[in-house]
């Protein structure tokens, strides 16, 4: 959502569960028994999640549960981001944009091939782009509404055209939307993906493990595990043992914080802190009575007090920051003091708005980080005359069903992971959040066509205003916490993609 977690996740808007067994057969595939009889490596490596899939199609299915698995490890784009966040090249070589920004020459590699056997050439390019607009169904798709035209020069050739100049093309390139497809590949995305990517679906345990085995006939630089297991879980007590256990060698988003002193206090294991792109957003429904009153939406952000509900909910991990754009951004701007906490001008707010003994359906994912933070804002909005009743609904599928594609509750918690992701969550009327404000809209546009010395500028005016409109709450920025044995490298301090990107993780054999 943008697709929350959807990581909704998603995410991502974006993302969801399995079993808590530890079975001989998660035990296999860590770095305990995964070695091969030489070298100085292990070969394969068990990664624990705790947002599985409904399916293995983001082209039909929002949420980040899809991307985080499949983007950049089995489907590849033009382009991707690297753990900095800038953009790199993949399967185009290079690229070329006219004076006008509208047209973009992309120069292919010649040698990537789908799992399938079929040889990439642009005439995938053109289906692929093609497609976004004819068949997706997601959200995101939006993305390639700009895009006017693409067209084939020759096999390592792409030129894609758009009717306008867009400051944010290239970069949505490197999200879902901009993954090449075979054309013979699409009869099963949602449980056969057929892509380019260094790693290719083995099997599928639902409720257990995805497995990804390393492509032979791989293109480009090949990963250095043979194997990379996916593993599922219900909560996080049951990751964090399989870590201790040896079930899998890495936590791949720690959803206990307070746990991680178990893991900083011993040598066997390493903890890596660093920030995310994911907000976690106590979504209103703009469209529907009350929360469709401005001091409505005022006094819920007023009443809470984030910095607490930080220290509560997670144990102090992750930043308050007031708005929709995260500080790696280029238009992050501090937004905290647009609401600050005060229970007394909530209290205000409410009764000017003639609301008393309120009450809202707060329906959120029941993911760890929803389910901790929806009970300390069930408890500060009950402070100001708010009842807030929690019904956590099963994430992705039915959190998608219900909240995202009907817009059927008050408020939700949830995860917004997908990068720069504010106009697709408040510039589109349609989106859940119902939220339709025509200035945001112009500033979305202006900041997107017009020069990219005024996106900044219009950028943060969009975000300021989003922030004074409470067209949400911005609860805190979710933090990358890890844990993996020591000895594993290529985890990401900061995750700012909405993939989880496998091709670069290995371990050295203890």
């Amino acid at each position: 959502m943008t697709r929350p977690l959807l990581r909704l996740v998603a995410g991502r808007a974006t993302a969801v569960l399995a079993t808590a067994v530890l079975a001989t057969a998660a035990a296999g595939c860590s770095s305990g028994s995964g070695g091969s009889s030489g070298g100085s490596s292990v070969k394969s490596l068990s990664v624990g999640f705790v947002a599985e899939p409904s399916n293995l199609d983001f082209t039909t299915t929002d949420g980040v549960a899809i991307p985080q698995a499949m983007l950049v490890n089995v489907y590849e784009g033009l382009v991707k981001l690297d753990q900095d966040g800038k953009i790199v090249p993949l399967l185009a070589k290079s690229w070329d944009i006219s004076d006008d920004r509208k047209t973009y020459t992309f120069h292919l590699q010649d040698n990537a091939t789908f799992t399938n056997g079929k040889k990439f050439t642009a005439d995938d390019v053109v289906f692929s782009l093609n497609r976004v607009k004819t068949d997706w169904k997601v959200s995101l798709k939006s993305a390639m509404d700009v895009v006017s035209s693409v067209e084939k020069k020759d096999d390592t050739t792409a030129v894609v055209t758009l009717a306008k100049p867009s400051n944010s093309w290239l970069y949505k390139m490197a999200t879902r939307v901009g993954a090449m497809f075979s054309r013979d590949g699409i009869a099963d995305l949602a449980n056969t993906p057929v892509g380019t990517g260094p790693y290719k679906l083995e099997s599928w345990k639902r409720g257990d493990a995805i497995t990804l085995a390393a492509s032979p006939n791989y293109w480009g630089t090949k990963p250095k595990l043979e194997k990379v297991v996916l593993k599922y879980f219900k909560d996080a007590t049951a990751m964090n043992n399989a870590l201790l256990t040896g079930g899998i060698d890495v936590i791949s988003t720690v959803q206990a914080p307070e746990s991680l002193q178990q893991f900083t206090n011993n040598s066997k294991y390493e903890v890596i802190e660093g920030t995310t792109t994911g907000e976690v957003v106590l979504s209103f429904n703009n469209s529907k009575a009350p929360l469709n009153d401005k001091r409505v939406r005022q006094a819920i952000r007023h009443a809470i007090n984030h910095k607490t509900l930080v220290e509560t909910a997670w144990a102090g991990r992750g930043q308050v920051i007031g708005g929709m754009v995260p500080p790696s951004d280029p238009w992050y701007e501090d937004l905290t003091g647009v609401t600050p906490y005060d229970p007394a001008k909530a209290k205000a707010l409410l009764a000017e708005a003639g609301q008393s003994n309120l009450k809202l359906r707060l329906r959120i994912a029941n993911l760890p980080y929803a389910v901790a933070a929806g009970q300390v804002v069930k408890s500060q909005l009950a402070e100001v005359g708010i009842t807030a009743d929690i019904e956590p609904l099963e994430f992705p599928a039915r959190w998608l069903d219900v909240v995202f594609k009907q817009a059927d509750y008050d408020m939700s918690i949830i995860n917004h992971v997908e990068p720069r992701d504010l106009g697709a969550l408040f510039g589109n009327p349609n989106y859940y959040l119902r939220y339709n404000n025509p200035k945001v809209q112009e500033l979305l546009a202006k900041a997107d066509a017009g020069p990219e010395s005024d996106q900044i500028a219009a950028m943060k005016e969009a975000a300021r205003l989003v922030s004074e409109d409470a067209a949400a709450d911005f609860l805190f920025l979710f933090p990358n916490l890890i844990v993996a044995e020591t000895g594993v490298t290529g985890l990401p301090k900061n995750l700012v993609s909405e993939s989880f990107d496998l091709t670069v993780l290995a371990k050295a054999k203890g």
